[in-house]
């Protein structure tokens, strides 16, 4: 097998060879043990870096196209072999999580096998599903939240550990981390305080604004950051409240909900109240579900896209891409608002 490498294109050179004998092993141009040039004929071939060829060929191994045989060389490997193996670790297996992983599985097709694990916000756990399955998978693609400041792991020094071709961070990302990695993303302070800022308008018929935030339950701190600081920017009165079950509803307030408990408690105050919804009082809840479009007149919601975020990151990962992506954020107005 003859391989070009193009020295003017923008491909990294460790890339090109990858995809070149990706390509012909799937297209049958390398048979099952052919072999494939030496790492020295390779390089001095191409003009190559003896270093650049092996990082491919390490790659190409990981992923079952090719095999070395120690004292022979390397040799193409075909049929399902040569499937991409994903490791995927939640942090649990919610109605908003199984959206993103029906839409990454369907994405992904049939290039691709996954394994689901659940780290359950337990580092030590995370830490143990890593150890255990690391060198088994071409990819390892993580949601990382944690419980902060829990089980003396450093998740940061944990992440660093993955080889930066292999990772794939999904929902947060860790910007400090180091080499080009894959992460489809929220910006969670940013993304509430545009969203809140898009429903400026909505919101000014409000005294007050209300978070509700449970603190038993591993949400990002920065949601409240954002939050804080649209209300002093906008000049709004806000309280941050730990459940919705002790609070009395009043004229002129709003509530942001995170939580689905909370948003039916206070479904059922707004209800046994003469307050009128979307008037009197506001409801604002994050994450969109079928149940709050058509639930009344429909609850208004600020949402990632949950199915754009598994989707992305599956085509990204085919593609081999080592990019950072912000998932799109919105807020969609219904009448609760």
């Amino acid at each position: 097998m003859i391989i070009t490498i193009d020295p003017d294109s923008p491909v990294p050179k460790y890339k090109q060879i990858i995809s070149l004998v990706a390509q012909a092993v799937k297209t049958g141009v390398l048979k099952q043990d052919e072999q494939l040039p030496s790492i020295n004929e390779m390089s001095e071939s191409n003009y190559l870096a003896r270093d650049t060829v092996e990082k491919a060929y390490n790659e190409l191994k990981e992923r079952g196209f090719i095999k070395s045989v120690r004292g022979k060389g390397y040799f193409a490997q075909s049929g399902t072999s040569n499937k991409i193996k994903v490791l995927l670790i939640l942090n649990k297996m919610s109605p908003y999580k199984k959206i993103i992983y029906y839409a990454f599985i369907k994405a992904l097709g049939d290039a691709a096998v996954v394994d689901l694990y659940i780290h359950h916000y337990n580092a030590v756990l995370f830490k143990e599903i890593l150890e255990e399955n690391l060198a088994r998978y071409n990819y390892v693609v993580i949601m990382p939240h944690f419980y902060e400041g829990t089980n003396k792991v450093n998740v940061s020094e944990l992440l660093a550990r993955i080889p930066s071709h292999k990772l794939v961070l999904l929902d947060r990302d860790y910007p400090d981390l180091p080499g080009p990695y894959l992460a489809i993303y929220q910006d969670f302070e940013k993304d509430i305080f545009r969203a809140l800022e898009s429903g400026d308008d909505l919101l000014q018929k409000y005294r007050e604004l209300v978070l509700v935030f449970p603190v038993d339950e591993q949400y990002p701190p920065e949601i409240i950051r954002g939050f804080k600081s649209w209300c002093i920017s906008y000049k709004k009165d806000f309280r941050i409240i730990d459940n919705a079950v002790s609070e009395n509803i009043t004229e002129g307030t709003a509530y942001i909900m995170v939580e689905e408990t909370d948003l039916a408690e206070l479904i059922k105050k707004v209800r046994n109240s003469n307050l009128k919804l979307g008037k009197q009082i506001g409801l604002l809840s994050f994450n969109d579900t079928t149940l709050k479009e058509v639930l009344a007149d429909g609850i208004t919601v600020i949402t990632t896209d949950f199915e754009t975020m598994g989707r992305t990151a599956a085509a990204l990962l085919l593609d081999g891409k080592q990019i950072k992506v912000k998932n799109p954020f919105t807020m969609i107005r219904r009448n609760s608002l």
